[in-house]
Order: C-alpha cells, then structure tokens, then sequence
C-alpha cells in the first residue's frame, strides 16, 4: 500500500535567510537517504516556518525490496587445500556472508573456478528504515551553528520537539533527549501543544492552530493582504522579493497592516528612507502613482489582528529614531567638504597588510588612467575618471554610512551631486562597488565601468600579492567576486584590456606617478593569471560552452580577456560547421610538428629560395596574408581564416617531408609551421579540441 509519512522538526526560532536553504537541504538529505534505503516515494512536500521544519511524504513504499543475489569469494584453489579441505578464507567469506561453507557454489569465471554464495536479503519495513532519519537531520549543515545543554551536537537552533508519523503511527526515533511523537507545537502566542492524528492532518492541523506551515501560501497571503491595503489607499508598494522571503520566514500566522511617519522625513533621499525601513525595520516602502515616496509604510505581524492599533504605534515609534538619525547624519555631513572626508582616509585601513584606503585611491587612480588611455579615452573622460579615482570612498568617512554601512556608494553619489561634482563622476563612486553578487547589475556608465575594474584589479592583486590567496571555500575578501566581475563587465562591453599580464605596465606607471608601493606589485603573477583564468572558465560554464572549448581557449598566452571569450565564441560558432573537423586536424598536426623547432622569439625567418615545391609558396602567401591582416580583424575573423587554409595546409604536408635531412630545408618549413602555429595560438590551445 501507498503511505504517507510526515517529518516535523521543531526548533528555536531561525534566522530568516536560513529558513528556505534548510527545508531545501532537509528535503535532499531525506529524499537521498530513502533512494539509498531503496524505498520509492510518489513526491515530497516542504512546510517551513521560522520554529519548523517538516516534510510530508506521500506515495511511500511498504518495505524495501528483496534481494537475491549471488556473491562471489575467492578461487577455488584457495577456498580448498590439497586434500579438499576448506580453507580459513573460505570460512571467513561464508561467515561474512551469512553462510556455512555448506552453502558454497562453484561457478567457472573466465576459465577458473571461484567459490559463490547464494544470498537472499530480506527488505526491511519502511518504518524500521525510517528510524534512521536522526543521523540524516543531524548531519545537515547551516552557515552558524548552536550547541545547548551539555551536549556535542551542533544545529541551526536548539531542537524542541520531533515528530514522526507513518499514517496514523508513530515511527520512534530519539535525537539527544527529545523523542518523536505525535505532537506538535501551535503558533508560540496564539496555540497551544497539539496531537496529530494522522500525517495527512498535519497542515489543517496547524492552520488550526494559528500556524501556516506552507511556506508559497504564507507568502501568497502576506501579497494578497499587503495589495489590499495599497488599493484601498491608491498606492504603489515597492515589491522587493528579498524582503518578502525574508518577512515571509519571519512569521507563522501573518497581518499585514500599514503605518505612518511625519511628512519632514520625506526630505531625506530615497535611498535613505528606503534603507531606514526595508533593511533596519522590514517594512515595504510605498508611493503614490507618480511613483513619489509617501510618508507611509506596510509591515507583516506575526500574529493576528487583535490590539492591531498597538503594534502599529509600535512600528511608527520604533521608526521615528533611526529616521531621526538619518536626518541628523545627512544634515552634518554635509557640513564637510569631499576635499575633507577625503583626508580622513588615510586613518582608514583598507588592509593592515596592504595599505590605508587613502593609499588605496591613489592606486585605483593610477590603474584607472592606465586602463582609460587603453580604451582610448578622451582627455575630458580621463579628466573625469581621474576625478572620481581621487574621491570615489570619501562617503565611507561621512556619519551616514557609518550608521548605514549599506548606503556605501549610494550616499557618495547623492553627496557628490550635492558638493557640485559631474554627473558621471558621482555615478562612478556607486557604480564602482557592481556588480556587488556574482549575477548582480552592471555599472552603466564608461567612467563607473573602468573605475570598477581598477578598484577590483587592485584588490586582487595586492591581496595576491601580500599572500592572501583564496584557497578552497575561503574567500573572505570575495576576490573571486570581484574578479567575476571584472570578466562580466568586459564581456558586457568588449574592452580590450592586456589585464592578464598588466602588473610590468602597472609598476612603470606607478613610478611615472611617484606611487610607492608597501609589496612587491609582480609577486604571485602566475597565480593572478590563473585566477582570471578561472573565473573566465566559470562565465564559458554559465554559458553551457563545451569542455574542449574551455579547455582550449583558456590555455592561452593571450592577455586579453576579450579575445579569450570572443576564441570561445568563434570556436563555439564553427564548432558544427562541415569542414570543421578537417580544418582543426589540418591545424592541429600544425601546432604538433611546430614544436620542433627551436627558434628564438622574433626571429624567425622564411626563405623563399629554400622553397622546392608549389606548395611551400602557396602556404607562406596564405600565412603572410593571415598575419598581416590580424591586427585589424576581430577575433572571429581570424579564426576563419585559418579555417580556411586547411586544403592548403593538406597540400603541404602531402607534397613535402617537413624533417628533411637537409638542415636549412627543414628549418625553412618548421619557421613556416611555427610562424602558423603562433596564428592559431592567439585563439587558443586547439590541441585540447575534441572533434570527432
């Protein structure tokens, strides 16, 4: 028959951004230890709120499975002496399997006799498998961990209650002092304790008691609720996903009700407000059909509508003192000039290792021109970009972020409008911190986009260069981040930056500059490289690029990031083409027999008189042609015109013998070869291609 059982794991209440990625780890665990039970199941439903944890398991089988099969031990002339007499590994196999020598079987294997054991295992009851379930709860992992009472085991919050049901039974289980049962804990003001008769009862059962266990229905209601407060009033409600899940998983029964705040705050930036309410209070911002903040907000109780009045005084009082703060803040700090929050940073660590932020700045600033002259700025945009590197963290000194250390950026562009900067220099100081998560927006504008690159390619590459290289999961100044970013915002743009082997360009310009440097700017040079190169690997992945493909075009010497994924692209473009495979092998035999050679970089040369057949000339014309043109063709380009050559580069190799035994002749066609092979190499290694 189909069961059903139900799992309940009740807790101290979570932290909010823990409730959602642990029902999903509870729900894999538990599924991975049933498939491993060989007990099938139909699905698997998740309930999670902030003080539970539940599954109900629907479509369960019986028992597991039996099994028969045959289990094979040691030859037969080991299993036996000389006189037929069986041997100590022949009893050790039996009794390992739960069997007498009496049971043993001879089978012939590929020419040779070897003992065999017919072995019947009886499936288990699904409830005697389910009893395994505490060693699956316990093992999950949370990003912080509690220990409580005089135990050793280590969980989100403590555990309070278990329950276990397999339809209208108890499956007994125990973890520390806690054992399952059938009770379950209401709403921790509203209910009470309560039993649950049978596992299917479990959501009604809980509904009941002021609790609603499903997580897509609490979330539905707290919308449907919150939009009928907005059309009552003719607002707009700021919908922010991130701050529903979070309120979502900060409640069990969920009201919905709106409150106030004095008009004055409304002279405060957006951002501000905003930040005031969402981040420090969890409340929805709204505004009127113009799109214009109100004094007004929308927050989720935990609980019911009784003494609603109470709670909504509450919120608003609560409210008034960090607006109070933020306008105290915005006032004073605009009493300072930028000229001197600037000054203050050079009494502010960006590393103890490394450098002050001031330091810091006058770094960026000098990677900054460095990339905006590559990019072939105009003296204006230099002008500003050179700017905004000079004072891009000065609103880090100012009270507002120091009381809201999430408005960085946001408060440096509103303050820089404020004290009179360009508009694309006060973009710049926002637009330098994005993408701030691995998918998060890009900056929009030229001058923000360079200076995000400079602030990360410093960070990266002071950090590498003091020894503090990201190893495993330990990354604790997100530098695979900021690195990602850096490939994201180049692929968004197609900049054509030397970043991979940029520290010599860098350390001249420093000294141009009179920038001195507290580390070895070139230390761990190869390390940086291969960092870039690894997350130029995890965008090909995003992308669903082939393996070869990857592997190929980030073996590369190239120091242009650009060309790197514009290889991949091309390669990726060509890679169903019909004379693909004959043209990568054509190359590939190339790159081989190139290796041979030994010449010396910039010098290599061709001698046309060394030439004894048609095809010599033919390929040193079509290769010439290829080199001189490849400056001016994109990627892309090139990498046809290579393609292009295979019949030429077939009647090579058919019309001459490469390794000639006369000396000049055989140098003269490996410059050839190696010449070519320094063409494809700018796409890639075209070894690692697998073309079939």
């Amino acid at each position: 028959m189909a069961n059903t059982y139900l799992l309940e794991v009740g807790v101290e209440e979570m932290p909010a951004h823990v409730v959602t990625p642990s029902i999903k780890q509870l729900h894999q665990r538990v599924a991975d230890y049933l498939k491993e039970q060989r007990i099938t199941f139909d699905d698997i439903q998740e309930f999670a709120t902030p003080r539970r944890l539940a599954l109900l398991i629907h479509g369960l089988s019986d028992k597991q499975p039996d099994i028969d099969e045959s289990v094979k031990g040691p030859a037969k002339k080991i299993a036996q002496d000389a006189d037929g007499n069986w041997t100590k590994a022949a009893i050790g196999f039996t009794r390992g399997q739960g069997a007498s020598v009496d049971d043993i079987e001879f089978k012939e294997v590929k020419g040779v006799e070897y003992v065999f054991v017919e072995k019947h295992i009886a499936g288990k009851p699904v409830a005697e498998v389910l009893k395994g379930l505490p060693a699956v709860i316990t093992a999950m992992n949370f990003p912080t961990l509690m220990k409580w009472g005089y135990n050793n085991l280590q969980f989100i919050r403590p555990i309070r209650w278990l329950v276990s049901l397999l339809n209208e039974e108890v499956v007994p289980f125990k973890i520390l002092d806690v054992e399952a049962g059938r009770t379950t804990q209401g709403h921790r003001f509203l209910g009470h304790p309560v039993e649950i008769a049978a596992a299917d009862d479990y959501e009604q059962v809980l509904h009941d008691d002021d609790v609603i266990a499903d997580q897509a229905k609490r979330k539905d209601l707290i919308k449907d609720q919150i939009n009928k407060i907005v059309n009552e009033n003719n607002w707009q409600v700021d919908w922010d996903e991130d701050l529903l899940e979070e309120v979502n998983n900060l409640v069990e029964w969920p009201t919905a009700f709106a409150g106030s705040f004095a008009d004055k705050y409304l002279a405060l930036p957006d951002a501000v407000l905003i930040t005031s309410m969402k981040d420090n209070q969890r409340f929805f911002c709204v505004r009127d059909q113009d799109g214009k903040l109100l004094p007004h907000f929308i927050s989720v109780r935990n609980g019911n509508t009784e003494y609603l009045d109470n709670v909504i005084k509450g919120n608003e009082r609560v409210l008034v003192p960090r607006l109070e703060d933020a306008q105290f803040f915005y006032q004073e700090d605009q009493k300072l000039t930028i000229d001197q929050y600037v000054e203050r940073l050079k009494k502010v660590s960006f590393h103890d290792k490394i450098s002050s932020m001031y330091d810091k700045m006058q770094r960026v600033a000098v990677i900054a021109n460095v990339l905006g002259k590559k990019l072939g700025f105009t003296a204006e945009e230099l002008a500003d970009l050179d700017r905004a590197a000079n004072i891009y963290k000065f609103d880090l000194t100012t009270q507002m972020v120091g009381e809201f250390a999430e408005l960085q950026g946001i408060m440096g562009e509103i303050y820089a409008k404020l004290f009179g900067e360009k508009a694309d220099v006060a973009a710049a100081i926002r637009e330098h911190y994005m993408p701030i998560s691995a998918e998060g927006d890009l900056p929009k504008t030229k001058i923000g986009a360079v200076l995000a690159i400079a602030d990360k390619l410093d960070s990266i590459i002071s950090f590498f260069a003091v020894d503090m290289i990201p190893s495993g999961s330990n990354d604790p100044y997100a530098l695979r981040r900021q690195a990602y970013g850096i490939v994201r915002i180049i692929a968004d743009r197609d900049w054509h930056l030397p970043l991979l082997d940029i520290q010599p360009l860098l350390s001249q310009a420093f000294a141009d500059a009179g920038v001195e440097l507290s580390f070895a700017l070139d230390k761990n040079s190869d390390e940086v490289r291969a960092f870039f190169l690894d997350r130029i690997k995890q965008l090909f992945h995003g992308q669903k690029l082939r393996h070869d493909i990857v592997d190929a075009t980030t073996d590369t010497k190239q120091a242009d990031i650009a060309n790197i994924l514009a290889a991949a692209a091309a390669i990726n473009d060509h890679k169903d083409d019909a004379d693909f495979k004959a043209a990568i092998e054509a190359l590939d035999r190339v790159l081989r027999i190139a290796k041979k050679g030994d010449f010396k970089a910039g010098e290599i040369t061709v001698n046309a008189a060394l030439f004894e057949n048609p095809s010599e000339e033919k390929l040193n014309k079509a290769v010439a042609e290829v080199s001189a043109k490849a400056a001016e063709r994109s990627v892309a380009e090139n990498f046809a015109a290579l393609l292009k050559l295979e019949p030429i580069i077939s009647e090579y190799f058919d019309e001459n013998m490469i390794m000639d035994k006369n000396e000049d002749i055989r140098n003269n066609r490996l410059a050839q070869l190696t010449i070519l092979a320094d063409q494809a190499a700018m796409i890639g290694n075209l070894d690692n291609l697998i073309v079939k």
